[in-house]
């Protein structure tokens, strides 16, 4: 099994004590990123996913300011498939890579709803995106990989002698993360990345997904093994009674105009698709201390793991056992639960897991 890593988040949108409600909103700006990256840093996080989206700040620029400022945290960032061509995008990312040191890894995204990236001028369907990716992400490989220059002759791009300078630092490239829910996402992962997020979900079921994606991965010529790992939110305070506050409170905002525009925007994306089944199916605990309240309120990974030091821990450690080593979390307020996990869970897994 791969060394257990854990990665947070950047919340380049802001953050709340409330979902959806803007009395409760914080708005983003630099100081709230620095801080919380200082957070994730001094407690022990490897990397830090930064999203993207309408709402938020551009990725790439972000990374690259938050890294200047920070020591060794990895930025997360986004390789779209068709916001960037993929030579300009290999340039960039190797240029990202060779300015910090190795301090760059790649989210593969292609699932985000139709009318979000119509908004910013892709107009590709979900399933034309998947493969548009394929074909990006073969393309930035074999430019980080040959040394002369490349020839491509695909459905989407043809290059011809094609070369990118600088090469990464990192070899034979950055390192790879997908999460998604589909079967394209399924075969994406299988042939190109390093790690598959998982959304929450029920242990037994991730690892029923673990030994589907270990079966698929066998059809493609890869450079390594696939790892696994769960994208999630954590809620975790001393006290059991005060995590469930919190958690309460983080949706106590969200009104039923709010629950009808999530059902629309997350109507065509698998992964969200599957998070609220597992809503209707437990209600809001699908285990006694996984929680999907989140789900109900806003799209994205909101399945939480919420409790005391001890019940955190073990929980996290079903996921380890059911096959997962990368940890990709985020919660309310970024900074603060940064730092509670950092201290107070992070001790406890280590300890079980040498």
């Amino acid at each position: 099994m791969a060394e257990i890593e854990y990665g947070w988040y950047l919340p380049t949108h802001g953050d709340a004590t409330r979902v959806n409600d803007p009395a409760a909103a914080i708005p983003p700006t630099p100081e709230l990123m620095h801080r919380v990256v200082r957070a994730a840093e001094d407690a022990g996080f490897s990397y830090l996913l930064i999203p993207v989206g309408a709402t938020c700040w551009e990725a790439y620029m972000a990374g690259a300011f938050v890294t200047e400022r920070s020591r060794t945290i990895r930025p997360l960032i986004a390789a779209r498939p068709g916001f960037v061509n993929p030579v300009m995008a290999a340039k960039m990312i190797a240029t990202f890579d060779v300015m910090s040191g190795g301090r760059i890894s790649i989210n593969l995204i292609a699932g985000q709803a139709d009318k979000e990236v119509q908004g910013e001028g892709v107009r590709y369907s979900k399933e034309q995106r998947y493969d548009l990716m394929r074909e990006e992400t073969a393309i930035m490989k074999l430019l980080w990989t040959q040394s002369g220059g490349v020839d491509f002759d695909g459905e989407f791009h043809t290059l011809s002698g094609a070369r990118c300078v600088p090469k990464p630092v990192q070899k034979p490239y950055p390192k790879f993360y997908l999460g998604g829910g589909s079967e394209q996402a399924a075969e994406m992962s299988a042939e190109h990345s390093d790690v598959h997020l998982f959304w929450g979900d029920l242990p037994e079921n991730i690892a029923k997904s673990v030994t589907d994606l270990n079966i698929r991965v066998g059809k493609y010529d890869r450079r390594g093994p696939l790892n696994f790992g769960m994208r999630l939110q954590v809620i975790c305070r001393e006290d059991e009674a005060d995590a469930w506050a919190w958690a309460e409170q983080l949706i106590s905002g969200t009104t039923e105009a709010d629950r009808d525009r999530l059902k629309a925007r997350v109507s065509t994306s698998e992964a969200n698709r599957r998070v609220q089944e597992l809503a209707a199916k437990y209600g809001d605990r699908a285990g006694d201390h996984l929680w999907t309240g989140l789900t109900r309120v806003r799209p994205g990974a909101g399945v939480a793991v919420v409790g005391n030091p001890e019940q955190v821990a073990h929980q996290f450690q079903q996921f380890i056992d059911a096959g997962c080593t990368s940890f990709c979390l985020s919660g309310h307020l970024h900074d603060e639960e940064a730092e509670r996990f950092g201290r107070l869970v992070r001790p406890l897994l280590d300890a079980r897991n040498r």
